[in-house]
């Protein structure tokens, strides 16, 4: 089910101000849409990013019928006093489009070609939106941080990752009332780049290439606003070379994750790791020794302010480890505009920081910046 945010503010026969949400049926069969009384959206309105609850308006039924290859449509009631017109608005659960909020100005001739044809088709995507065709892009999401930083004087002073994770069977287009255990089921992908920038010909001196099949629990609320998750997993990590440069390892590991709010609008998440190598270790048979087993991810701040994250891990018995932490604040705060960036500054100390380097101790510190943090 594909979903259109048309963006449009409209005035119902109550005089509330409603969005439209356009539903395209790919399938060769009717389907029957569950349509939820609130629905949560993302609204980004002068450089202010907030959570809105829409209201399923009165002229809109609980269940839409779709029928196949056809469109449904359904209203949205915008709060009370909230001055959205020109806000970015988007709606998570069925669709990552972002849409500027606009007011319909309605004439007679208007009104009229509404009157004769109510259910008048939308014009196609443009060719450069990826998304047309296909139905599975919203399971797409964030996962680790996505960024590119820098710091001279090293033989690595790039450091690049990307990440992903995609939801293998993914929910219903109204995954807020989905509860099938599969909803938690991922693929997760992240791949960092050490970049030695300074040397001939440029070279990336390590790449680590990281697979996962994850699981994420349902999200659980504790007394005290505490939101708790946890999750599993079995990852493989490579640096994708053969012969003595060869490095590689295997684990399952399970996290246990908590958010709490703390004060004004900062929160805290901590998450404690715990992992057990399995399969062959011959690249790097000691490589245990410096990671351990135990791990500790926190951290504190604000959605639209700054945020410090911190990675630790530790192993008891060699008293070797390592500890990771990203500084990050929004670019067009600090510019009063400009690129929707992060500033972002990056540092590492101990053992490891690819897997080229497992037991070399290393201490780095750049600056970039990134898109997700």
């Amino acid at each position: 089910m594909e979903v259109l945010l048309t963006g449009q503010v409209e005035t119902d026969a109550s005089g509330e101000q409603v969005v439209a949400l356009r539903f395209l049926n790919r399938t060769d069969r009717q389907e029957i849409l569950a349509l939820p009384d609130r629905i949560e959206a993302k609204v980004r309105q002068e450089n202010r990013e907030r959570t809105l609850l829409l209201a399923r308006a009165n002229d809109t039924e609980p269940h839409l019928a779709i029928d196949a290859h056809g469109f449904g449509q359904a209203h949205y009631r915008l709060p009370a006093n909230e001055p959205l017109v020109r806000a970015m608005v988007s709606i998570p659960a069925w669709s990552t489009q972002e849409v500027v909020l606009a007011p319909i100005v309605k004439t007679a001739t208007h009104e009229a070609e509404n009157r004769s044809n109510p259910n008048a088709p939308i014009l196609p995507p443009p060719p450069t939106d990826r998304k047309a065709g296909n139905a599975f892009v919203d399971n797409l999401d964030l996962y680790e941080p996505i960024y590119a930083v820098y710091g001279p004087g090293t033989d690595s002073e790039a450091r690049i990752q990307l990440s992903f994770k995609y939801r293998l069977f993914g929910a219903s287009a109204n995954s807020q009332t989905s509860s099938n255990w599969r909803d938690g089921l991922y693929l997760a992908y992240t791949q960092r780049m050490f970049w030695d920038l300074e040397s001939k010909s440029s070279p990336f001196r390590n790449i680590d290439f990281q697979p996962e099949l994850i699981y994420i629990t349902p999200t659980v609320g504790l007394t005290g606003d505490i939101a708790m998750t946890v999750q599993a997993g079995i990852r493989h990590e490579s640096n994708g070379r053969d012969g003595p440069q060869s490095r590689s390892i295997n684990s399952i590991y399970i996290a246990p994750m908590a958010t709490l709010p703390i004060a004004g609008d900062y929160r805290l998440t901590f998450a404690p790791r715990l992992s057990l190598y399995v399969g062959n270790k011959s690249d790097n048979p000691d490589i245990v020794h410096y990671r351990g087993h135990a791990g500790l991810f926190m951290e504190v701040g604000e959605d639209n302010g700054l945020r410090l994250s911190t990675s630790t891990r530790f192993n008891f018995g060699s008293g070797k480890g390592a500890v990771n932490a990203d500084l990050s604040y929004p670019l067009p705060r600090l510019l009063g505009g400009g690129p929707d960036l992060y500033l972002f500054a990056q540092s590492f100390y101990g053992y490891g920081e690819n897997l080229l380097d497992y037991n070399r101790r290393t201490r780095r510190l750049r600056i970039g910046v990134a898109l997700v943090r």
